[in-house]
């Protein structure tokens, strides 16, 4: 049986559905071939222009992208059991961006939880006070901590200060606007009871507000967390200190068997962290076995 048989056997409405949906269906197949296309035609045309406005090509430079990872993986091999030394040296710098970064999160976490509260329309009653709250977060994302970071930089010196600074910053608004947003979902009949009994609007927070958001709060402050170790990272490239400074000293220097362990110890401290925030988000919501 053919198709257009098929439909004839079909009752009238049903014959003019299936025709729509093959339509769309050949619709949709041309609109994402035509979207590959387009796609296709823009890489072309952003390799061409970048061949024509660099010195080299990036067809030439195509076949040595992995040259670098493999003296890197040739060197660590080589280097032996020594190498498990070179990883043991650049522990104190992990510690030191894993601090920068845990100190970062805690400031920012107790800034954004103040911060939050006063931007939710639900909680406080005064739309400049909500609305200025808000425009205050979005400054304070608006900006990546590397921006933020070298200004201080150059106005602080380099240590890890500004580096302190800036993810603060950059998380506090981060974290404030989720924080805002999980505030006015929450549900209003224990803030309304409390307030009929006349408690104050610090008790309405603490006894209505907070019991039915700390959870979420505490699962987006973990997950910043991981963030903000690999914000520490990059940013002592730029000489805020920690094992992105180390890093980026024996990436200039070409020590493939140091680029290794140091790598290979960011990865492992990102795992570590996963599993860690993983077991205490289960902690803080009572469902760890």
């Amino acid at each position: 049986m053919t198709a257009i048989s098929a439909y004839k056997s079909l009752p009238e409405h049903l014959q003019y559905l299936e025709i729509n949906l093959h339509k769309m269906a050949r619709q949709r197949a041309v609109y994402t071939l035509l979207g590959l296309a387009i796609i296709v035609f823009i890489l072309a045309s952003g390799i061409g222009l970048a061949n024509a406005t660099n010195a080299s090509s990036f067809w030439d430079g195509l076949p040595r992208i992995f040259k670098f990872p493999y003296d890197m993986i040739v060197e660590a091999w080589d280097s032996g059991f020594s190498w498990f030394g070179i990883v043991a040296h650049y522990f104190p710098e992990l510690l030191s961006t894993i601090n920068m970064a845990f100190f970062s999160t805690l400031l920012g976490f107790f800034f954004a939880l103040v911060l939050a509260c006063f931007a939710s329309s639900n909680l406080v009653a005064n739309k400049w006070i909500v609305q200025a709250t808000r425009r205050f977060l979005d400054i304070c994302r608006s900006f990546p901590e590397l921006v933020i970071a070298m200004v201080l930089l150059f106005l602080m010196g380099k240590n890890l200060l500004p580096a302190v600074i800036a993810i603060t910053i950059h998380t506090t608004g981060a974290l404030g606007k989720l924080f805002s947003e999980a505030i006015e979902n929450i549900d209003t009949k224990p803030l309304e009871g409390l307030q009929s009994a006349g408690a104050s609007w610090t008790q309405r927070v603490r006894f209505a507000v907070l019991p039915q958001v700390l959870p979420l709060f505490f699962s987006y402050a973990l997950l910043r967390m991981e963030i903000n170790v690999r914000a520490s990272t990059i940013l002592g490239f730029v000489g805020a200190g920690g094992i992105g400074e180390a890093l980026n000293a024996v990436i200039q220097w070409r020590h493939g068997d140091q680029v290794m362990a140091i790598m290979v110890l960011l990865v492992a401290t990102i795992i570590a962290l996963d599993y860690l925030s993983g077991w205490m988000r289960g902690k803080i919501i009572g469902s760890a076995k």
